[in-house]
């Protein structure tokens, strides 16, 4: 019979095939259009699947900050690594070792010192595992230069392993930065005593003798240098006092000393009172116009000047502040504070510095002596005496 084979079954031609696909396709299609219409709801938004993705942690580019909120999944495996429950002392030293293991490797020093101090907590019994996390923070704390730290912790991983070689080679070098050459040369020797043909612990412990000696030298030569220093100072107050000069006493001390004596004002810090060849006293001296508000600086006043003779000076050519030429030598009148501060003395401007500075009512302050200027009979002279004797 014409399309069909020997056993029965149809012989499908082309077009019936097409034909029948056609009709399968409009089926599948109408039964998929009849379902219900409804949003997946349990997947990540399209708009945030890498910022989920991302807190997978298989998936996620670096660890969650302290706070963060975590995954579900996290929780879980952090619970798993760190939970006390889970986990005994040495396998909690362990783990947090190896956290900082893997923090040094990316040279997170920071985090890895926290790491190793969260394992040195547990407190577990292997003297092993907690030699090597003191070693290993010492480690840490030596890439940050924090040598102090780091030899601290060499000599708690000493006390569990006195012999740890690697510990011992970076407690020397760590003496070695603090420039503690003793210690370092103690920490070599107990090196040397095992191994003496260490080259590089060798050269480490010739290298510390040799700044040991200059420590030294360095020292004995401070030492003469202050010596030195202190015995000018002595001098230097000793010709203050036998000239009669008197300066103002610290409080607590019984005697001021030339520390003491140092300019307060910035621009007066590198003038302080000194001795010239002759053993005469230069001075620095401030002399205040308080109507104008002015100041003159005398850095170098010779004690045996005669005081007009540095009004002169100044005050010759008329200053820019001085319109009305007032401010002549023989125009003003000088006085100092007298050592209580209640009263002011006029000075004779005809003396030298020398006799001026020994007026028994004048005292010295912060090593400058300091004096009024004021125009003779102005308002502002009248003002100022009224003021002091009121």
């Amino acid at each position: 019979m014409e399309g069909t084979s020997k056993k029965g079954n149809k012989v499908w031609t082309d077009n019936e095939r097409l034909e029948l696909a056609s009709k399968l396709d409009a089926e599948l299609d109408e039964y998929i259009g009849n379902l219900e219409k409804k949003s997946y709801t349990e997947g990540w938004p399209e708009d945030r699947w890498q910022e989920e993705m991302e807190k997978h942690p298989f998936f996620m580019k670096k660890t969650p900050e302290p706070g963060e909120e975590l995954s579900p999944l996290m929780e879980g495996l952090q619970q798993l690594k760190y939970g006390e429950d889970e986990n005994t002392p040495e396998e909690l030293a362990n783990n947090y070792k190896e956290d900082g293991n893997f923090n040094f490797k990316y040279k997170n020093y920071r985090l890895s010192i926290l790491s190793y101090t969260e394992g040195i907590r547990t407190k577990c019994k292997d003297i092993d595992l907690m030699a090597q996390l003191y070693n290993n923070r010492a480690a840490a704390h030596f890439m940050l230069r924090n040598y102090r730290s780091s030899l601290n912790d060499c000599k708690l991983a000493l006390r569990l392993i006195p012999n740890y070689v690697k510990v011992l080679n970076r407690a020397a070098t760590c003496c070695f930065h603090m420039k503690d050459y003793k210690q370092c040369i103690d920490f070599c020797n107990r090196i040397l005593n095992r191994s003496p043909n260490d080259e590089i612990i060798f050269h480490l412990k010739s290298q510390a003798v040799i700044e040991g000696e200059r420590l030294k030298r360095d020292k004995r030569k401070q030492d003469r240098l202050e010596k030195k220093l202190n015995k000018e100072e002595e001098e230097l107050l000793n010709v203050i006092k036998e000239k009669g000069v008197n300066l103002e006493s610290i409080k607590g001390k019984r005697n001021p000393t030339l520390k003491d004596l140092e300019p307060q004002i910035p621009q007066e810090a590198q003038c302080s009172f000194h001795l010239d060849a002759q053993n005469k006293l230069i001075w620095p001296v401030l002399i205040l116009y308080p109507e104008t508000k002015q100041t003159d600086f005398i850095q170098n006043f010779h004690e045996d000047t005669l005081f007009i003779e540095q009004l002169e000076e100044l005050l010759n050519d008329p200053p820019e502040w001085d319109s009305y030429r007032r401010y002549t030598p023989e125009n003003i009148n000088v006085y100092f504070e007298d050592k209580d501060k209640c009263s002011l003395h006029k000075v004779n401007v005809d003396l030298p510095l020398r006799q001026i500075l020994q007026h028994e009512r004048l005292i010295i302050r912060g090593g400058t002596p300091m004096f009024l200027a004021l125009v003779k009979s102005s308002q502002a002279e009248v003002g100022f005496l009224a003021m002091y004797t009121s």
